[in-house]
């Protein structure tokens, strides 16, 4: 590249003309420029534009911008002392300028030669630690990265005995491993060795958010290293962990238990400014699935900590490089950022980046130049880093967390290095990476090169082995005293609840003169304020549904639930794609005025009497990394009520991972209750095949040993006791809700006020008729109800029952037996469902069913389909119709 490449003779003297007319129309870099080239010559009769000055100022941007390609930073390259792009040739300079002082503007050398300029820009950008930085917009940022980087050159000044805890971090880390290595032959553990280095960057990271203030660090990570982490970091107890090796027959396991490498832990770590609580979220083994439910941990309690909260908790986590290019769910919880509902603050990202992922190079991993890349999408700063070189990364840990906590937004560290062995202790990576692994074989130990760098700068090698003999003691004593691990004391928070499920009635009723409070508070709008008209009116009929003691819809139910919850001190959240109005139409919690577009949110004043929150977002538009912040965030606050909401049911398959791993399993596996409430309209309108069902037989198909409760019910008065039961009851388990669409508005679909002031959720709606009458019982759930009760009416069908299975699991079998126990033998039992065959809740109850009556239950509804429904109204209702005939027809008819 040319000086003409750079900077242009015409440029350079346009630039001039504009500074001699209007100085200000240029930049403050370029007006000292000039200055100091007029200063120049001044004296001259013929003056001649030097083109150097500005080219060294290119060179320098150049540096900033570029530099990180260029930097020393893989272990296994050897480093390149000739950086094409950055040849003094590039920018028109010469050898001869090397000796040549040259002024600079915005540099930390204000004046100096050209040969001590590179030196500084090498030092800084183009060693051990390649700083990613200028593509950040905001200047503040830039420049407070740019001071900071140049000021140390990317080094920092290490006391001695700084210099020690972090040889004997290497030591540990590295020591464990091929401990374990020796004495658990054959078994997994996903060792972290080739990235011991990530060890003592951890503790420095934890070491500097105490004396930055910081309360709460929540780690995500997953297996790869978690092990060596929990032991090194979080201080697991050595003995505790070598018996989970040892399998001991005799250590107690809660629920079904899982992998050690997936376990979560949590402690608390002092230091000289302060302690700092760690906490280590379990993890199954979707890598990145974490992430989303470490953000909403860190905001629940950041939410609920004295002061602020974004200052004092945060969120840490560890990925892999091929995770973290690959995976969805990255980008996802990057989103969530900077969004009101979900931010925290920053996150700390550490990628230990292996350089290959199981057997994947990354020329086949990703499309991007580093695996790092798709955090560019939030502008945040990349510390790339050699990972052999502990001490560089002890000054990204630094100036990373200062970022965090100055400007409240995400950093990267990417600690370059590799991986010893293959995918697990028991893969051979040599058959498919034999280059790779023939220069790892050959590779020194990171605890080998930087002992030998202290022992160069003066270290007593007598100190040194002291130390790695005291380590190794210290693991084999470990071993010798083998002891069973207690299981981890049940989460503090967590110590109320009970862990067995109940069928007893829960008291969920409220006082009528609270409801009517509740209502004007909920229907009142403040004073100058201007909803759109159809609000106005749908407020005013709500208030009236109260007034008048009937026709409560869904919408006024639900709305009733929150506020009697908040009214009592029990915080509310809500989020979801389009939570705040309702994807129907139906709820409206945020108000917004025609003429200024200002919020008000009724239930948040109610909230902020009772010195609680009620908090509702539209979420961006995703389900996994929502669903997993609202699930991680229920995990902290056993004592609210927090609810995610799918726009359609069905939309929560994009979310299966959270349900599966997290929501359903989490108290088996790891012993971590969820009172998570999720809402997934439901319900067969002649919508087409994506807007009818959202999967009950999935949810159904996860559940055993009373983990979650499947509920479609079908009254606003089962919902307003149900909410309300969610988190009154001793017990807490996640809450799958499928709420009604074609309800919303149905006018059969009401409550009444005694409704709500009386009574409790019932599992199981008895029917009216006298059941000595009857030839038929109709099972059914939800929505189906209404069109089996009108064409009942409309047929005048007075011998057919319809009960209603309002929970469906855990089913109540006692209460369903004790219904069904007065009619006659010989009545006949069919389940109705709109569904298809192989859907709904028919291959879930149609065993149950044939216990309790004695005889296969009659299946009514859609045949078995490889699609959720049709996707013609026309044949919607024809389908519908042969159903309800069905569920009516007389013998003959059938």
């Amino acid at each position: 590249m040319s000086v003409n490449d750079n900077v242009s003779p015409e440029w350079i003297e346009t630039q001039y003309q504009i500074f001699k007319n209007n100085p200000n129309d240029l930049s403050q870099e370029w007006q000292s420029f000039f200055q100091g080239f007029e200063l120049g010559i001044d004296n001259q009769e013929s003056p001649v534009l030097d083109h150097k000055p500005a080219a060294v100022q290119t060179m320098i941007h150049r540096y900033r911008d570029i530099g990180h390609l260029y930097a020393c930073v893989d272990p296994l390259t050897p480093c390149s002392l000739d950086h094409p792009q950055l040849r003094i040739s590039e920018f028109g300079l010469e050898e001869k300028d090397l000796e040549r002082t040259f002024a600079t503007s915005n540099f930390i050398l204000p004046e100096a030669p050209l040969k001590e300029i590179i030196d500084v820009l090498e030092q800084t950008y183009c060693h051990s630690l390649g700083l990613e930085f200028m593509h950040l917009p905001l200047l503040e940022e830039r420049k407070w990265l740019q001071s900071k980087a140049e000021a140390s050159r990317l080094r920092t000044d290490i006391s001695r005995d700084k210099k020690l805890s972090t040889m004997k971090m290497l030591l540990q880390a590295t020591k464990f491993e091929s401990f374990l290595h020796r004495k658990f032959v054959g078994q997994k553990r996903f060792s972290l060795e080739g990235a011991e280095s990530a060890i003592p960057l951890l503790d420095h990271l934890v070491e500097k958010a105490a004396e930055l203030s910081l309360k709460h660090v929540v780690i995500g990570m997953s297996h790869r290293g978690r092990l060596n982490v929990l032991v090194n970091i979080f201080k697991k107890p050595l003995g505790n962990l070598f018996a989970e090796f040892a399998d001991n027959a005799g250590c107690k396991v809660v629920g079904e238990g899982d992998v050690k490498y997936h376990k979560g832990y949590s402690t608390d770590r002092c230091f000289t400014d302060g302690c700092v609580h760690l906490s280590m979220a379990s993890n199954p083994s979707h890598l990145e699935a974490v992430n989303p439910v470490v953000e909403g941990k860190c905001r629940a309690r950041q939410d609920r900590i004295e002061g602020d909260g974004e200052q004092l908790v945060m969120p840490l986590l560890i990925h892999g490089d091929a995770a973290f290019a690959g995976q969805g769910v990255v980008a996802e919880t990057l989103n969530l950022s900077q969004l009101a509902g979900y931010r925290t603050g920053g996150t700390l990202h550490v990628v230990i980046n292996n350089q290959i992922g199981f057997t994947t190079l990354p020329v086949d991993a990703r499309s991007t130049c580093y695996s790092t890349d798709i955090a560019k999408m939030l502008m945040a700063p990349i510390f790339h880093v050699h990972g052999d070189d502990p001490e560089a990364l002890i000054q990204a840990a630094t100036m990373a967390i200062e970022f965090r906590q100055k400007f409240h937004k995400d950093v990267v560290i990417e600690v370059i290095c590799y991986r010893r062995y293959g995918h697990n202790e028991g893969d051979e990576p040599f058959f498919t990476q034999p280059l790779m692994y023939e220069k790892i074989r050959n590779h020194p130990l990171t605890t080998e090169i930087y002992k030998n760098q202290l022992l160069l700068e003066g270290f007593s090698e007598q100190e040194l082995d002291a130390m790695e003999s005291e380590i190794d003691q210290t693991l084999e004593d470990a071993l010798t005293h083998e002891v069973c691990p207690l299981h981890e004391e049940f989460m503090k928070q967590w110590a109320h609840v009970s862990r067995e499920f109940s069928f007893e009635p829960v008291e969920t009723a409220i006082d009528q003169e609270t409801l009517q409070q509740l209502s004007a508070s909920l229907t009142t709008v403040p004073e100058g304020f201007t909803p759109h008209r159809k609000i106005t009116s749908l407020l005013k009929k709500r208030r009236k549904a109260i007034v008048e003691g009937d026709k409560i819809d869904w919408g006024n139910g639900e709305a009733l639930a929150m506020a009697s919850l908040v009214h009592e001190g029990t915080s509310v959240r809500l989020s979801g794609q389009d939570s705040r109005r309702g994807t129907f139409n139906h709820r409206h919690a945020t108000l917004y005025d025609i003429a200024t577009a200002k919020e008000y949110t009724p239930l948040t004043d109610i909230a902020k009497q009772a010195g609680c929150r009620f908090d509702v977002f539209n979420s961006m538009l995703s389900e996994m990394a929502v669903l997993g912040f609202d699930y991680g965030y229920a995990v902290e606050t056993p004592d609210d009520l927090t609810i995610w909401e799918a726009q359609f049911g069905d939309f929560a398959n994009g979310a299966q991972v959270i349900i599966d791993q997290f929501i359903a399993s989490s108290q088996a596996k790891w012993d971590r209750p969820c009172g998570i409430t999720m809402f997934l309209p439901h319900g067969y309108e002649g919508q087409g095949p994506e807007h009818s069902s959202a999967r009950m037989e999935r949810y159904l198909q996860l559940c055993a040993n009373n983990n979650m409760q499947i509920v479609n019910a079908s009254t606003p008065a089962q919902l307003f006791h149900l909410l309300r039961r969610q988190v009154r009851t001793h017990h807490r388990c996640p809450l799958i809700l499928f709420t009604p669409k074609a309800l919303l508005r149905h006018p059969l679909c009401v409550s009444t006020t005694a409704d709500l002031t009386s009574g409790h959720f019932q599992e199981i709606l008895a029917d009216d008729l006298s059941p000595k009458q009857c030839r038929r019982v109709i099972l059914c759930a939800g929505k189906i109800y209404y069109d089996l009760l009108q064409q009942r009416q409309q047929g005048q069908h007075s011998d057919v029952a319809i009960v209603r299975i309002e929970q469906i699991y855990p089913l109540h079998r006692d209460l369903l037996k004790k219904i069904l126990k007065p009619y006659k033998k010989t009545v006949e039992y069919c389940w109705v469902q709109e569904e298809i065959a192989n859907a709904g809740a028919w291959d879930y109850l149609r065993q149950q069913l044939r216990d309790l009556i004695g005889r296969e239950p009659r299946y009514i509804g859609r045949k078995r389909s490889a699609s959720t429904a049709v996707g013609s109204n026309r044949l919607h209702r024809i389908e519908q119709q042969q159903i309800l005939d069905k569920a009516f027809a007389t013998p003959d008819e059938d």
